[in-house]
């Protein structure tokens, strides 16, 4: 069933998929062996054929939610999966192998308190099949704070890199920048702006992000400064989005679950909510030091879990959904309720439609990854069905004529046509999020990539093509075919320092 690490393996024919070099759907021969891409060799050991087969690499989830307490807090509190569903949190082996099934090799928890990084790691290291790698909140850490807060800059970097290295992350998150100390002042659900002062703090979220972005830079750290900025979920929030944007002043910066964050309105008046979108994408589309992912909402139930507890606590007073927060040692608090999207809500609607909004006003997809935020938006398991949506306008409109009236009047949605073709899709999945990771060895099929390579069968249905990988490689390990399980060999932990 599957290749030794010594032996070598040709996989003959198929029609490579590899955007990082140019490739859009070639017949070409992939030799793998010792677990890489290697030049053609003499013979193989073993050989596959892949003929009529579309051949990508692994897929690479930039932004997910798989692991720490927030997620064990979230399994507790889940409702029964639906008929046929996963559980909105599966357990930690569970996640490892519906990825593994779903064509996708490498992940990162987006949201680790550094306080729960080792417990975060023991977790990882039962995830199987999966590279994978955390994000450190060391934003939340007050030594970290302290520091930018007197705003010497090698303080910052010396701060920051101590507790990377020592949480083996490998990059850094900041959630609601400054969020829990408002929220531990008091501040609840009420909007703010960047440039107030943190309580007790010479120090506003503006200055905190740009310190931040620059101690990454000069750490060296291979992902830019990920950020989920203030005002998550509010109505009018798309004004501090830009603000957001603004504060980088050309230092590179990841814009994370960008959805939740582009909203018209004012002071909670479902009336005027709406996308924000438009004047965001335009200062984006201008200024290639930023990236962004998107957090797209699928129609269904999941489970919001989310390192802004000020967000999360707003949310369940506006639903009335009980909900958790996980702090931890007073760090930062990680909120978490259960969610229903639904195709007739109003507000739910605009969320789904601003997500795909985005998703085709980016002119370039290399600075654009594909996600969910699992599970906040939906489970990952429902990429295949945004994919669709992505490459197949005329699904996308049936979808869209489901909606809340006032959606399908007003969103900008209804006028955009664009298609993603396969190779866009294998960029969004694959090729940018290795690239705005940094990590140079997946992502595509060149010489000297880990052989994570995935096989799929042609078909016109975008979701069922990609629901259902015909095979998919790990380190030139078959680790699933068909949707089943072959292997799970445990991965490997990605460190920055």
């Amino acid at each position: 069933m599957s290749n030794s690490v010594s032996e070598t393996l040709l996989l003959r024919g198929g029609r490579l998929h590899d955007p990082a070099h140019g490739i859009d759907g070639q017949i070409a021969d992939l030799w793998v062996r010792d677990g890489r891409i290697v030049e053609p060799q003499l013979r193989a050991d073993r050989e596959v054929s892949l003929a009529g087969r579309v051949v990508m690499p692994g897929g690479i989830d930039l932004h997910s939610h798989v692991a720490g307490p927030k997620v064990a807090t979230g399994r507790r509190m889940q409702r029964p999966a639906e008929p046929g569903m996963p559980e909105a949190v599966p357990t930690i082996h569970a996640t490892g192998r519906l990825y593994a099934a779903l064509g996708y090799t490498t992940v990162f928890d987006a949201a680790i308190a550094t306080s729960a990084a080792g417990l975060a790691h023991m977790e990882l290291a039962e995830l199987p099949v999966l590279d994978k790698g955390i994000y450190l909140l060391a934003a939340d850490d007050d030594e970290v704070v302290q520091a930018l807060a007197r705003g010497t800059a090698d303080e910052v970097a010396r701060c920051v890199g101590d507790r990377v290295k020592a949480s083996r992350a490998w990059a850094v998150k900041v959630a609601n920048p400054g969020g829990n100390r408002f929220w531990k002042a008091g501040r609840r659900g009420d909007q703010r702006d960047l440039h107030e002062p943190l309580p007790g703090l010479d120090l506003s979220g503006r200055e905190m992000l740009a310190r931040l972005a620059q101690a990454v830079s000069d750490l060296g750290l291979p992902h830019r400064l990920h950020v989920h900025t203030i005002n998550l979920g509010l109505p009018g929030n798309w004004r501090t989005t830009l603000e957001t944007m603004k504060a980088f002043d050309g230092l590179p910066a990841h814009l994370a679950h960008i959805q939740f964050h582009s909203y018209l309105g004012g002071d909670a008046d479902e009336t005027t909510f709406g996308s924000g979108v438009e004047p965001l994408v335009t200062w984006f589309n201008e200024h290639p030091e930023l990236s962004l992912d998107v957090g797209q909402v699928l129609f269904g139930s999941t489970m919001a879990m989310t390192g802004d507890a000020l967000a999360a606590e707003h949310l369940a007073s506006v639903t009335g959904v009980p909900w958790s927060a996980h702090d931890g040692f007073l760090e930062g608090g990680c909120g978490i309720l259960p969610v229903t999207y639904r195709e007739k809500s109003l507000v739910h609607a605009w969320q789904w439609a601003v997500g795909l909004e985005w998703f085709l006003t980016v002119a370039d997809p290399w600075r654009i990854a594909l996600s969910t935020d699992h599970p906040n938006g939906a489970h990952f398991t429902a990429y295949p069905t945004l994919m669709r949506l992505l490459g197949d306008e005329a699904f996308r409109r049936e979808a869209f004529a489901r909606l809340h009236p006032t959606v399908r009047r007003n969103s900008p949605l209804a006028h955009l046509t664009r298609e993603y073709t396969l190779n866009e899709l294998a960029i969004i999945t694959r090729a940018a999020p290795a690239r705005l990771a940094g990590l140079p060895q997946k992502g595509h099929l060149g010489v000297g990539a880990d052989a994570d390579i995935t096989v799929y069968r042609p078909n016109a249905d975008l979701s069922a093509m990609f629901a259902m990988p015909a095979q998919v490689y790990k380190a030139g390990l078959l680790v699933a075919e068909d949707g089943h399980l072959r292997q799970a060999s445990p991965g490997h932990v990605l460190a920055a320092m």
